[in-house]
């Protein structure tokens, strides 16, 4: 019997143990003041990790650009460059597509047994752990997120993926179905052949394992673009692999940009499948390239404005905390963040006072630093985004609880922000003559048309609004063009079960937020994308169903 262990990623909150030691400089003096321009402004910690892997890897060998081009990748901390990695364009993508085509029509990979990919793959997950020392401080150099929640929840995270779809590779089959007749009718599940993968720089190493890990256990060839601003946790696990044994070619990394790399792969020829997270507006371009070039399956994981909604039962205190932690969680750069805090009307006022609280006492500095809960935006463009809606929130006329302000003057840090009273924009003409009740239903529907509350902010900016009835929560949760995942904080049953039934989105989490497991599918409704990762599910993003028949001579039976 096994034991599945569900991890939530908030729960890294509650807990306080220390840092394991990666060197004498990384615990020393490490305990961070509370909001201070003096943590971002202390001088960084020296990460306990150097960076050797760079270049692009194909056919199983590292290997410069075609072009020899190279471009920065930068410490969020400080803007500063921690190395020069290999810029991959359309002929490095090429290179891979033909090395990955060769893994799978010619090379063993495909034609090993399951079990021995299997093996291969449980073998990874094995150097994965050994080396997460490494894997957590790079993710946390490149990325910017704090390192307590690298090393005690991703990169076990990423470990755990890797054994769920190693354990699945010997168990993928097909079926033996009757039809009516004498004929043998076999369902054969095929790998679909070269998979194209492009993953974000939010979750690098989760949306390597959750890419990865069920295209190689079903025979894939893979080619994978990694994000431009964070390069180097993928190259490195990714050596790991060959470590453990993948063929040459079975699996290729390129590293470079959207319009070049990216777009090479998603209109491709020899590519038979895409996968992308990321933007709702780049996911149509993919879209729109695998249906210009070969029509290639896609699977898209795109954005969010997930309703996290409290209703007027919760017990304020832990709504408060729940609430914080599913918006600021990751720098609030998560595509599923729950960034529209729906609150029932007589809870709001003390709602907003404490969620304010909250918010001055969150722990924000450097990210290899004890305690630390946020660190800085992942650069310079997301910084100024952030910033700029927060200006937008308050020319509207929200008001602004706490935050708003870039914190210390070096690096990305933005001060955690709460805006509540988003009010209704003016629009009526005083000609227009309406009754009350139309003005409240009318107000009620432009309510949430402020940017705060409609646009995908990716950043640790909190929008608090006030809701009467059910009725009118799942309406406005609704209106947004995006479902991808939504929270509800309530103790009765009948109301969790009427939210979860009328959200239209693709996760709920009733009383609990970013509670992922690797068996757990992932997805989105509507404009934030198609089809689900991770769990049984995603497999059928990697396998072609064929159908085989035999006509039978004098059979026995039917």
């Amino acid at each position: 019997m096994t034991v599945r262990i569900t991890t939530s990623l908030l729960s890294l909150a509650r807990r306080s143990s220390k840092l394991r030691s990666l060197g004498n400089n990384f615990t020393r003096n490490t305990r961070s003041r509370l909001f201070s321009t003096a943590v971002a402004a202390e001088e960084p910690i020296a990460p306990p990790v150097q960076v050797n892997l760079t270049q692009l890897l194909i056919d199983g060998q590292f290997v410069d650009a075609a072009s020899g081009k190279t471009f920065p990748t930068l410490d969020p901390r400080t803007g500063q460059v921690i190395a020069h990695v290999a810029e991959a364009e359309a002929e490095d993508v090429n290179r891979a597509v033909a090395a990955a085509r060769r893994a799978f029509d010619n090379g063993p990979w495909p034609k090993m047994t399951a079990y021995e990919r299997s093996k291969i793959l449980f073998r990874f997950a094995d150097l994965l752990e050994k080396h997460s020392d490494e894997l957590s401080a790079l993710e946390t150099w490149d990325n910017g997120k704090p390192y307590e929640q690298t090393s005690k929840v991703e990169v076990p995270m990423l470990i755990r993926c890797i054994r769920y779809y190693a354990g699945w590779a010997d168990k993928i089959h097909g079926l033996t179905i009757p039809a009516d007749g004498s004929h043998h009718v076999q369902v054969l599940h095929e790998p679909v052949g070269v998979a194209g993968q492009i993953i974000p720089w939010n979750f690098p190493l989760l949306m390597y394992g959750w890419k990865v890990g069920p295209a190689l256990a079903c025979g894939n060839a893979v080619v994978l673009k990694t994000a431009e601003l964070t390069p180097l946790s993928a190259l490195y696990a990714s050596n790991l692999l060959l470590e453990a044994g993948l063929p040459p070619g079975v699996l290729n990394v390129v590293s470079g940009f959207g319009p070049t790399a990216g777009a090479a792969i998603a209109s491709h020829m020899d590519v038979d499948k895409i996968a992308f997270t990321g933007s709702t507006t780049t996911g149509k371009i993919v879209l729109e390239l695998a249906a210009r070039s070969n029509i290639k399956n896609v699977t898209l994981e795109l954005g969010g404005k997930s309703p996290f909604i409290i209703c007027e039962d919760a017990d304020v205190d832990e709504a408060v905390e729940l609430a914080h932690r599913a918006l600021f969680f990751n720098q609030g750069q998560c595509c599923c963040a729950g960034s529209r805090t729906f609150v029932h009307e007589s809870v709001y006022d003390e709602f907003v006072e404490k969620a304010k609280a909250r918010a001055m006492k969150r722990v924000v500095g450097d990210p290899f630093k004890e305690g630390v809960e946020q660190g800085p935006q992942i650069d310079m463009a997301q910084f100024e985004k952030i910033l700029r809606y927060i200006r937008s929130g308050i020319d509207h006329g929200a008001t602004l609880e706490a935050g708003g302000e870039r914190l210390g003057d070096k690096g990305y840090y933005i001060k955690p922000t709460i805006f509540s009273d988003v009010k209704v924009l003016a629009f009526f003409n005083s000609n227009f003559q309406v009754n009350h009740k139309q003005v409240m239903m009318l107000n009620s529907a432009r309510q949430d048309d402020m940017p705060i509350a409609t646009d995908e902010i990716f950043g640790p900016v909190q929008s608090i609004l006030k809701f009467k009835d059910l009725d009118e929560v799942i309406r406005r949760a609704n209106q947004s063009p995006y479902g991808l995942a939504a929270g509800v904080f309530t103790k009765n049953l009948d109301t969790a079960n009427t939210l979860t039934r009328a959200l239209r989105v693709g996760s709920v989490w009733i009383n609990c937020y970013f509670v992922f497991d690797a068996a757990i599918p992932f997805g989105g409704f509507k404009m934030s994308g198609l089809g689900r990762e991770k769990g049984a599910y995603s497999l059928q993003n990697y396998l072609q169903v064929k159908a085989v028949v035999t006509p039978l001579k004098n059979p026995a039976w039917l």
